[in-house]
C-alpha cells in the first residue's frame, strides 16, 4: 500500500506543479528565479510606461471615469542568432536575426518591430529544406505560381516537384486551384534577407521578480526551420536567448470592467501579441 500511496502524491504534486506552472505566471516567475543564474539580458527599455499612458492618453481614457491602473512590465523571450550567408555570387553577409520564441516570426527591423508573416505556421508544420524550396519559389512570385512556371524554376522533374507540393498540401502550407499553388496564408511575409536591422543595445536585468512570459517554441526548432528556410549557405555561429521588455496597460472601466493594451518598450508602440499570450 505504502509505494501505492507515494505514486498517488507523486501525481498529485506532479499535476499541481503543472497547472500552476501553466495558469499562474507568478509561480512560474518564481521556479524560473530559482533555476535560472542572477541576471538575463533583454534589449533596453527606452519608454517610460508612464510617457506611453500620458501619449496615448485621448485613445485609452475615453473620459474621466476611465482610469488607468498600476502598469507592470513583462519580458518576451527572443532567440538571437550570430549568422551568415550568402548575400550575392561574390559576397558574404554577416549580421544578426532576432527570432521570437512566442510567436515564431523573425523581426526586420527593431525600431519598427516589422516582422515575417508565414514561419510560424513553416515550425508547426515542420517543413523541410525542400518544402522551402517551394514556398521560396511561390513566395518570389507574390505567393502564387502555375505548375509549368514554379517546375521550370526549380528544376525540378514532374514527379518530384509532385511529390514536394503534395507534401506542402498535406500540411496546409499550399492549397493547388487546378494547375496553380499558391501559399496558404494572408498577405505572406517571407522573401525578407536574414539579418534583423539591430539598432537598440542590449542590457542585463536581474532575474529576480523578473515577469518572463513562457516559451512557445524551442530555440532547436528556431534553428532547424532558419537553416530550411534560408539554404545551404545560411550559417548560425552563436545562439543567445535575450529579451523584449512589454508594458502591459490597464484601464479600468466605469463598470467594473477592465480593457488591457501592451506596449513596446523599445520603440514605444502598440505592441500585438499572440492570441493566447499571458
Amino acid at each position: 500500500m505504502r509505494p501505492i500511496f507515494l505514486l498517488c502524491l507523486l501525481l498529485i504534486a506532479g499535476a499541481g506543479s503543472y497547472l500552476s506552472w501553466n495558469r499562474f505566471p507568478s509561480f512560474r516567475t518564481r521556479v524560473e528565479d530559482l533555476l535560472s543564474g542572477t541576471t538575463f539580458q533583454t534589449l533596453e527599455v527606452r519608454y517610460s510606461a508612464e510617457s506611453i499612458m500620458e501619449a496615448h492618453k485621448k485613445d485609452l481614457l475615453k473620459d474621466a471615469n476611465h482610469v488607468f491602473l498600476e502598469p507592470t512590465l513583462k519580458f518576451i523571450p527572443y532567440l538571437l542568432m550570430d549568422v551568415k550567408y550568402t548575400r550575392n555570387l561574390d559576397r558574404t553577409g554577416e549580421g544578426v536575426i532576432l527570432w521570437g520564441l512566442v510567436d515564431g516570426e523573425m523581426v526586420i527591423n527593431t525600431s519598427t518591430w516589422e516582422k515575417t508573416h508565414g514561419f510560424t505556421d513553416c515550425i508547426t508544420a515542420n517543413a523541410t529544406r525542400q518544402e522551402f524550396k517551394i514556398i521560396n519559389a511561390l513566395a518570389s512570385r507574390g505567393g502564387m505560381w502555375d505548375r509549368e512556371g514554379l517546375s521550370k524554376f526549380l528544376n525540378l522533374e514532374n514527379n518530384i516537384l509532385d511529390n514536394w507540393v503534395d507534401s506542402c498540401r498535406k500540411k496546409s502550407l499550399i492549397v493547388q486551384t487546378g494547375n496553380t499553388y499558391r501559399l496558404h496564408l494572408q498577405n505572406p511575409k517571407l522573401q525578407v534577407i536574414p539579418e534583423t536591422k539591430l539598432e537598440h543595445w542590449l542590457v542585463t536585468k536581474p532575474t529576480k521578480h523578473a515577469q518572463r512570459i513562457k516559451k512557445r517554441y524551442r530555440s532547436s526548432q528556431i534553428e532547424v526551420t532558419a537553416k530550411a528556410a534560408f539554404g545551404n549557405d545560411f550559417a548560425i555561429r552563436k545562439t543567445t536567448e535575450i529579451f523584449l521588455p512589454v508594458y502591459s496597460i490597464v484601464v479600468q472601466n466605469p463598470d467594473g470592467s477592465q480593457m488591457t493594451s501592451y506596449w513596446n518598450a523599445l520603440n514605444g508602440k502598440r505592441f500585438v501579441p499572440p492570441y493566447d499570450f499571458e
